[in-house]
């Protein structure tokens, strides 16, 4: 696996971000990873964020993790949500210029705030084929909107999380239409500490699957 940090554009804006190719014959499927909410510490180095990247790298992806405008090395300052859909935008145009990328097999997935701010992106854009969401914050967005998309999604939630129910997440997972899954992980809270390698586990099964 190469690791190699990248700067891409988001509007008049310049974000950081780190592009993780496998080894291989290219061109390869690819993940965009969208890290939790930038006002409470979120940024790329998240351990779960980097659990998904290395997990995905490890089975021929190539990912792509990102700082939100504000975070870390990224310009700007918080977007209130509008402008972080903007940054998923450029996030996804960028990975189309990447030569090792098969832009037609690419997912997106976001863990907390990260899948509110990149699923109303991901069920719209043409390229997006796969939407992963870990610990979705049903208690910051509306992730009604899912009701409508008829792409694969994974729903991925801790049995201890801190602020979303398994009761929750299953009912409303029954109110999507498929393909959808939805897995319940006993023990995990939010933070998943401890439980990343399972976790990262269930999204990439899923992304080699659908992708």
């Amino acid at each position: 696996m190469k690791e190699t940090t990248v700067d891409f554009r988001s509007g008049e804006l310049v974000l950081e971000g780190v592009l993780a190719i496998p080894e291989g014959d290219r061109p390869f499927p690819a993940a965009i990873i969208c890290h939790p909410h930038p006002l409470y510490g979120g940024s790329m180095d998240n351990n779960v964020v980097y659990a998904l990247t290395e997990t995905l790298t490890q089975s021929s992806f190539v990912s792509f993790r990102f700082n939100f405008r504000g975070v870390g090395g990224s310009q700007g300052e918080f977007g209130q949500g509008i402008g972080e859909q903007e940054d998923v935008e450029a996030a996804i145009a960028f990975m189309g210029t990447v030569k090792e990328v098969d832009s037609e097999r690419m997912g997106l997935a976001g863990y907390s705030a990260g899948a509110g701010f990149a699923f109303p992106v991901g069920v719209k854009h043409a390229r997006i084929g796969a939407l992963a969401a870990v610990s979705p914050a049903f208690d910051m967005f509306d992730f009604s909107f899912l009701k409508d998309c008829h792409k694969p999604k994974l729903l991925v939630l801790g049995s201890k999380d801190n602020f979303v129910t398994s009761t929750d997440l299953l009912e409303f997972c029954r109110t999507l239409p498929d393909p959808k899954e939805c897995e319940i992980i006993e023990g995990a809270d939010h933070s998943w500490s401890g439980y990343e390698s399972r976790m990262a586990a269930i999204v990439t099964s899923f992304f080699v699957k659908v992708l």
